[in-house]
């Protein structure tokens, strides 16, 4: 009961405006735990974890960094940009400290998809299982992420 209340918190810091202008829900009607169940539900079904999806993203934006604010080649046959912006967030569950605002854009060229994440993305996957509302501008398909980032299921 008290984990409900304290997500009840959590998910009326996450509505726009109160710590990004946009918000985290995006246009979602689902309870945040019942987002986190299903997300979670999502990447088991998928033989991931929130660990190795979040790890294979920060692998990746550490490579692009070499290049910051052009494209960079990573092997086997990624194109990885990223940019960094003034600002930094702090994490909605109340994690201590700021994330800073990094974006990652990958580019899969064997099968031409690419996607885009933030560094505040790769912290919500990988301490609270959370890739953000459906609706929101930087919501995360897990099926998307094991896709194009090819994380390999063991």
């Amino acid at each position: 009961m008290e984990r409900e209340q304290n997500l009840e918190k959590i998910q009326k810091e996450m509505k726009p405006g109160a710590i990004s202008r946009d918000g985290f829900l995006g246009t979602d009607q689902r309870s945040l735990p019942e987002i986190l169940r299903e997300d979670d539900e999502a990447v088991s079904r998928l033989g991931a974890t929130h660990k190795a999806i979040a790890e294979e993203m920060r692998k990746l934006r550490n490579s692009g960094m070499k290049g910051l604010g052009d494209f960079t080649r990573v092997p086997p046959h990624f194109e990885v940009l990223v940019d960094s912006f003034r600002g930094k967030l702090p994490c909605p569950f109340g994690h201590p400290g700021v994330i800073p605002k990094i974006n990652t854009v990958v580019r899969n060229l064997k099968t031409g998809k690419e996607i885009a994440y933030t560094d505040m993305n790769i912290h919500l996957i990988a301490a609270h299982g959370f890739y953000e509302g459906k609706g929101a501008p930087f919501r995360l398909e897990p099926e998307d992420l094991v896709e194009i980032l090819e994380i390999i299921i063991k």
